[in-house]
């Protein structure tokens, strides 16, 4: 089986040997979400430029991506590739954390250059350690993926070896202790750490093993039922986010009801032949995409959302800027990976 690397964005790799065919489905999805958070990130340049109505329509349509990241990777541990021993749950890991480190130590690179936070360059360091900084926020989403794969993985070592993975165990025991530690650090010492980010959620959790139960079921119901409650959810999470919050809580329930309508419409379905390839290509690449694409976004969404008149443009814009950002990001990750460059660049 290929990889079937997730965000954002998404990081998850199966590995190749399980002999398993290809899920192009997943594939589909997999894409379909990585330009999804190049929208949602888009969006929120024009938001901050004052296009609130176009931003969060616009974060809208792509607020389900993040929720159906977890739930791929739910499948992947689960269902699509669970991992047959302690050494291939820890290198699946080291394939994520590699370039998630690398791409942190760039994206603050850039901004000490740029002339952001000079004088904060070593703090905001040390807090890329204990959770995401404004330089890389899009990553944020690792530091609640890599211990949601560390659980799965460990649940599924116990369960089918019947036997505890040391390392992995007292990894996942680290992550767990650590916010009480670093509590109990302030009160004896004075030093405030930084907050602590590695952790997941339990809607995360539930994403993860609800949409893995959803992506690997047999019979899923009529698509077009699947789609016409996907295109329902969306309308009440835009007046939602429109109205009483944005943005709208990932796990909350429009979020939640617009995910799984999309991954009950998108799961299963058959790509034509003469399109895998190229699925399989982009699919490879998205976790790169998922890194780089706020490089892109910043240089074309910002600019274009900042100079923009109040209008009817600011849809125009948006989709515009974002198609462009996601097919740069794109080629970028392709070119990176065609060099063998994807063990770091992801």
């Amino acid at each position: 089986m290929s990889p079937a690397t997730s965000p954002a964005a998404a990081p998850q790799a199966p590995d190749r040997a399980t002999g398993r065919e290809r899920r192009y489905d997943i594939d589909l999805l997999r894409v379909l979400c990585t330009a999804a958070v190049v929208l949602v990130h888009a969006s929120a340049e024009f938001i901050d430029a004052g296009h609130r109505t176009t931003g969060i329509l616009g974060d809208t349509a792509g607020r389900f991506a993040v929720p159906a990241f977890f739930a791929m990777a739910g499948w992947a541990a689960l269902s699509g590739a669970p991992v047959r021993d302690e050494a291939r749950l820890l290198a699946r890991l080291g394939r994520i954390l590699r370039p998630m480190a690398l791409w942190t130590a760039l994206y603050l690179l850039a901004s000490y250059v740029s002339g952001g936070n000079r004088d904060q360059a070593g703090e905001e360091a040390v807090r890329a350690l204990f959770g995401s900084v404004e330089a890389a926020f899009h990553l944020w989403y690792l530091y609640a993926y890599v211990p949601l794969l560390l659980l799965l993985g460990v649940v599924v070592l116990v369960v089918r070896g019947r036997a505890l993975p040391r390392r992995s165990a007292v990894l996942l025991a680290a992550l767990a202790v650590a916010p009480a530690l670093l509590g109990d650090v302030t009160t004896l010492t004075g030093w405030a750490p930084p907050g602590w980010a590695w952790s997941v959620p339990l809607s995360s959790v539930v994403y993860a093993v609800a949409g893995a139960a959803l992506l690997a079921a047999p019979r899923r119901g009529p698509r077009a039922l699947w789609a016409a409650a996907a295109a329902v959810a969306l309308v009440v999470l835009a007046v939602y986010q429109l109205t009483v919050r944005h943005p709208a809580a990932y796990g909350s329930a429009a979020v939640a009801a617009v995910t799984f309508a999309v991954l009950g419409t998108v799961a299963g379905v058959r790509v034509p032949e003469r399109a895998r390839p190229l699925l399989a290509r982009l699919s490879d690449a998205s976790f790169g995409t998922y890194l780089v694409h706020l490089v892109f976004v910043t240089l074309l969404a910002g600019p274009a959302a900042g100079h923009l008149p109040a209008g009817p443009w600011a849809p125009v814009a948006l989709a515009v800027t974002t198609v462009a950002a996601a097919a740069l990001s794109f080629a970028v990750s392709l070119q990176w990976g065609r060099l063998g460059w994807r063990a770091w660049l992801g």
